[in-house]
C-alpha cells in the first residue's frame, strides 16, 4: 500500500528488510472486508495515519503465505506517525528527491527502496513518475 500525503510518501521498514531498506507498508485482507476498507486499517493499524481515496494498480502472486498481493493507493488524511513497533521498526515520510534516490539505489546514506521483482517498487514507481503510469 502506498500512501501520499503532498509530495511526500510514508514508507516502513519491519526488522526482517536488509539494512536500509524502507518499503510500502502490507497487510491481510480480514474475512467479509473489502479492500479498501483493509488498506485503511491496515495503514492506520502500522502507522497510526488516516487515510482515504484508496485506488486499485495491480496483482502479483506471492508464494509466502500463497497469497495474492494487492496493490493500491491511499491519500493520507493525517501526517504524524504512530508506528506499531510489533508489525513495524520504523516508518517515515520521505519526499520525491529521497524517495527517488531509495528507488534507483542511489540514496548517500546507503538507504533503498525494495527490489525490482516486488509490487511495492511498481507502486513507488508509478508515484514517482506519473506521467508514465
Amino acid at each position: 500500500m502506498l500512501v501520499e500525503k503532498g509530495d511526500k510518501c510514508l514508507r516502513g521498514r519491519q526488522k526482517q528488510f536488509p539494512p536500509g531498506m524502507y518499503s510500502c507498508l502490507a497487510g491481510f485482507v480480514e474475512a467479509a472486508e473489502t479492500i479498501e476498507d483493509a488498506v485503511k486499517r491496515e495503514i492506520f493499524e502500522e502507522s497510526g495515519i488516516r487515510c482515504t481515496d484508496v485506488t486499485y494498480y495491480m496483482t502479483q502472486p506471492w508464494p509466502y503465505p500463497s497469497s495474492l498481493m494487492i496493490g493500491c493507493s491511499a491519500r493520507a488524511i493525517s501526517d504524524e506517525i504512530v508506528v506499531d513497533k510489533m508489525e513495524l521498526e520504523d516508518a517515515r515520510w520521505f519526499d520525491r528527491d529521497e524517495a527517488m534516490l531509495m528507488w534507483k539505489r542511489e540514496h548517500p546514506d546507503g538507504l533503498a527502496g525494495p527490489h525490482p521483482f516486488a509490487i511495492a517498487h511498481h507502486l513507488l514507481g508509478r508515484w514517482l513518475h506519473p506521467d508514465q503510469a
